[in-house]
């Protein structure tokens, strides 16, 4: 056997032990780049813990549980919310579906598309199945009762919740071996690439990330509470459970007016269109100066990236990835930069310390 036929059959077997590892394992990918993200976003505040306990295991098993906290506290809360409400919502989506829905007042004395929308809300939503009709493609028109709505949801919610446990889990031994993780994959990558151009693309991931943290989550989360305000001013119920909803969404850019017209829709039903409107106003004023100033500020400041990058990143992502994309695109777009600026470079000069960015 020649050595080409060796290094051929050896790419092979490795390929091959690749691709059955990654389909075993293809369940379990969306829990280890959650854990991922949150292992490399939390770092330096592990390796501060560890320093000032002395142990590496009791400040993982620490850490792990105040990052869990921080998800569920807020989750048990608006969970606890909605399983009260959640009969009286399946009940009245299951009455609204049989029975139809009245047109509201304030829809028939809406300037210039009153009429029209009042004369589409006549031909689908009040009529008898017209509520399933208009979501026919979410099966809403399978749905007999309320405690088939009730079941479906539960499926879902235990199945985020064991994604949920392993990502936690996962994140406990990323912590812990964290170190050892990272000089491993440090060592192939080096093998495979040179050693500084390893260096220069592996640098941008964990500082993409960690930004990408702080413009979408801290961000998000401050417009709930923002626009949380609004809610409790205009006398919303369960206000606190809509602006935990309002910083969920507001997470994904563009993603909050669907959170606060809702909740001024629901304030018009109940009569007060003029909270209703104030709502609405807040809402955009707060989502115009976070998305447009705040956002790719923070991003594009810590990653070097212009605006369009950031957005194309965050968007692009979500929209072929789902919410894990919102972290994975502006880290793909920083390592396509990166190696815009290397392509400027003179090719002999890749890889050596001279070729730097311009």
């Amino acid at each position: 056997m020649t050595e080409t036929q060796r290094d051929i059959l050896s790419a092979g077997f490795s390929l091959t032990l690749i691709a059955l590892a990654a389909f075993v394992m293809q369940r379990f990918f969306l829990p280890l780049i959650w854990a991922g993200i949150l292992c490399v976003a939390t770092w330096p505040l592990y390796l501060r813990l560890r320093a000032r306990i002395g142990h590496g295991v009791l400040a993982a098993a620490l850490l792990t549980l105040l990052v869990a906290a921080v998800f569920i506290v807020p989750a048990l809360l608006g969970v606890t919310q909605a399983a009260r409400q959640a009969p009286e919502l399946a009940n009245y989506v299951v009455s609204a579906n049989t029975d139809g829905i009245a047109v509201p007042d304030f829809v028939r004395h809406l300037p210039v598309i009153g009429d029209s929308l009042t004369e589409w809300w006549q031909a689908t939503l009040s009529q008898p199945h017209g509520l399933a009709h208009l979501f026919a493609e979410r099966q809403i028109n399978g749905f007999h009762s309320a405690s088939d709505i009730i079941k479906l949801a539960g499926v879902g919610f235990m199945h985020r919740l064991v994604d949920f446990g392993l990502a936690f889990l996962c994140l406990f031994f990323f912590y812990k071996d964290g170190e050892v993780l990272n000089r491993q994959i440090t060592n192939i990558g080096s093998r495979w690439f040179s050693e500084l151009r390893w260096a220069r693309y592996s640098d941008k991931i964990p500082t993409a990330i960690r930004a990408t943290v702080n413009g979408l989550v801290l961000v998000g989360l401050a417009e709930g509470v923002l626009i949380g305000v609004a809610y409790w001013l205009a006398g919303l119920k369960s206000a606190v459970l809509w602006a935990a909803a309002t910083g969920i969404l507001a997470i994904i850019p563009f993603g909050a007016p669907l959170a606060f017209v809702s909740a001024a829709g629901v304030l018009a039903f109940g009569g007060a269109l003029p909270a209703a409107l104030g709502v609405i106003a807040w809402g955009t004023a707060v989502l115009f100066v976070a998305d447009h100033f705040v956002r790719p500020g923070i991003i594009g400041n810590a990653t070097r990236l212009p605006f369009l990058a950031v957005l194309f990143g965050i968007l692009g992502g979500v929209e072929t990835l789902g919410l894990v994309g919102l972290f994975i695109g502006p880290v793909v777009m920083v390592l396509f930069v990166t190696l815009w600026h290397e392509a400027q470079t003179h090719r002999e000069d890749v890889g050596s310390p001279v070729a730097t960015p311009r």
